[in-house]
């Protein structure tokens, strides 16, 4: 176990290495890039190597962690992201009424390194995360040289933006904080300029194919193909695909989809999302139905830009090529703003219903702007 595990983004690495060994690692770094390139992964490979207890010798000299000691072992139990914010929902939950209200979900499984992930149900960063932050970061670290605290998103809340700020004004020495971020922009400009930021990059299709036929050889080639291109050549998204999970939401977008452009009625948007539970879990699955329906949205597009060898949904190609062929342009154009607004929507904890209704009112509106869809 070490840096060689991560795939990909080798100078960035380096560079990140360098710095350790110098002892000058920046104390607010911002790692951007997709969904699932490794941005978690190297934020916790960069505290156990600034920690270690017994690091490894290696080649390059630069340093390493063993995955073995008790400090590279902790830091690791929080690697399974889902499960331990999970476990703490859960916990949530047990709590008295008074006290649930006041608790924001963290992730600790070592004393000095703090996982800082959006708060359910709005999944956003709020103002009582980065307040046991700044609680927490000038305190010297217990049982490691060096405390980190990551920031496992850039949805933050305007008050945990601002509050954020104090901390990366005046860092304490002994601290490092990790901004991980797939679109720096919702970062204010404030919090960017004081961070050192680094890009991670994605795998071509074939190398990603390659992982995916070493790590998961019971998928089918089709399907490893499928979820190379779907991941957009970001290894841990990958690794961690839920295809079973995927084809089932993306059966209902597709039909959404069909009756959108050739029978408009968006009764069938709402008779699917009123089965959906409420809470985080019913927002999960919409979000996942709007994800899927804006993936088949995009490949349209592929098609209608004569762009046909970049369409992600491989195996519904002769299909969508067709719907291309039945949708105005300006129509999928407008389908895609009103995905966003829907995701934006739920972020700022409108009611799932009221974001379906405008949404489905926009459609409505492009249609008849267009005339009618062919």
């Amino acid at each position: 176990m070490g840096f060689g595990d991560l795939l990909g983004n080798a100078r960035t690495v380096e560079l990140l290495r360098e710095s350790l060994r110098a002892d000058r690692l920046p104390h607010a770094l911002l790692l951007s890039g997709p969904r699932g390139v490794g941005k978690y992964t190297l934020a916790l490979m960069l505290a156990q190597a600034a920690n270690c207890l017994a690091p490894p010798p290696t080649g390059d000299g630069l340093p390493d962690f063993c995955g073995e000691c008790a400090n590279c072992r902790r830091i690791a139990a929080a690697a399974p992201l889902r499960e331990r914010v999970a476990e703490a929902i859960v916990a949530r939950e047990e709590l008295r009424e008074a006290d649930r209200k006041d608790t924001r979900i963290l992730v600790q499984t070592h004393p000095d390194v703090l996982v800082i992930p959006p708060d359910p149900p709005q999944l956003l960063i709020k103002l009582g995360q980065v307040r046991t932050v700044l609680r927490e970061v000038y305190r010297m670290p217990a049982e490691a040289r060096r405390s980190f605290y990551i920031f496992t998103s850039s949805a933050l809340m305007k008050e945990a933006a601002n509050a954020l700020l104090k901390v990366l004004e005046e860092p304490p020495p002994h601290a490092t904080l990790l901004l991980l971020s797939a679109n720096p922009q919702e970062l204010l400009p404030t919090i960017r300029s004081r961070t050192a930021a680094f890009t991670l990059g994605r795998l071509a299709v074939a190398e990603l194919e390659a992982l995916l036929a070493a790590r998961r050889p019971s998928w089918k080639s089709g399907e490893r193909a499928l979820v190379a291109r779907l991941c957009d050549g970001a290894p841990g998204a990958a690794l961690g695909f839920d295809l079973p999970g995927y084809l089932e939401s993306r059966a209902a977008a597709l039909l959404l989809l069909r009756t959108a452009l050739r029978e408009p009625d968006w009764s069938a948007l709402f008779r699917m999302t009123e089965t959906f539970r409420a809470g985080a879990e019913g927002q999960e699955k919409t979000a996942a139905l709007l994800r899927s329906f804006g993936s088949l949205l995009r490949d349209l597009l592929l098609f209608q830009s004569a762009q046909p060898a970049m369409v992600r949904n491989l195996d519904l190609a002769a299909e969508l090529a067709a719907l291309a062929q039945d949708a105005p342009f300006a129509w999928v154009e407008a389908a895609l703003r009103a995905v966003d607004e829907v995701d934006s929507g739920m972020r700022r904890n409108l009611l799932r219903s009221l974001s379906l209704d405008g949404m489905a009112g926009a459609l409505r509106e492009a249609a008849r702007m267009e005339g009618g869809l062919r």
